[in-house]
């Protein structure tokens, strides 16, 4: 799994000791991208999103292409695609749910934090980690020297976020908690295609059942720690009380 960061731990110090511009990873079919920046960081799905979103729309503007993410990608990347003039839609999170939703949208650009991006643009719509390697190369060489990944992503707000967090849940309640999380949170505006994405003032929470695996998956984003902290520690609150009443 190339977005697992302990996977990442060997190519990160390679990068550091070639002072490479980049490091790519794949899974074993190589559907899957992971890649790190010149300083070892790693440049989870939703940011690569940008990346490319930001180089497809370069004299496109006009136009507002369909760009398609996920329940889990940051804030910040519909934020960014729909300033620079794409159209963003969020969809649920599952390579071939967001693949459908691509085609029916005719969106140039499809990705998920789990590394699986589609292209359209200039290719056949299928999630190709090795054709999205070449892009974000051909990207970088655009760019000019000093060579640099990082700078590709200079301009978006910064945000804390966690990573995917699984709780294990039983596939026979696992959608009658998320059901129940709904009603709780109603008081919160929120999105609810793929489990409830509740949106608070500088950040947000996810609650949704995992398509493959008993267990229900959690993410948090906020625009600093200590707003993270408070969203995070509300939500698993009320969750808590929701799970031991079932």
């Amino acid at each position: 799994d190339p977005v697992v960061e302990k996977n990442l731990i060997d190519l990160i110090k390679k990068v550091k000791e070639t002072r490479a511009h980049a490091g790519i990873g794949y899974d074993g079919d190589a559907d899957r991208i992971g890649v790190v920046d010149e300083d070892g960081g790693i440049v989870w799905g939703d940011k690569l999103m940008i990346i490319f979103a930001r180089d497809i729309l370069k004299g496109r503007e006009t136009e507002r292409p369909t760009f398609v993410g996920e329940v889990k990608c940051s804030q910040v990347m519909y934020d960014e695609i729909n300033r620079l003039g794409g159209r963003a839609i969020m969809w649920k999170t599952g390579h071939s749910l967001i693949k459908s939703k691509m085609k029916e949208e005719h969106a140039l650009l499809a990705g998920e934090m789990s590394g699986h991006i589609f292209f359209a643009d200039r290719y056949f719509g299928y999630d190709d980690a090795i054709y999205a390697s070449l892009r974000l190369l051909e990207i970088i060489k655009k760019s000019g020297e000093p060579y640099s990944t990082k700078a590709l992503l200079s301009g978006v707000p910064v945000t804390v976020s966690t990573p995917e967090i699984r709780l294990d849940c039983p596939d026979e309640v696992k959608f009658k908690i998320v059901d129940k999380a709904k009603e709780a949170f109603k008081e919160f505006p929120s999105i609810d295609i793929d489990g409830i994405r509740i949106l608070f003032d500088s950040g947000w929470a996810l609650i949704r059942a995992s398509n493959t695996q008993p267990a229900l998956v959690l993410r948090f984003e906020a625009k600093d720690e200590k707003r993270l902290s408070e969203i995070k520690g509300f939500v698993e609150e009320r969750l808590k009380k929701i799970i031991n009443s079932i």
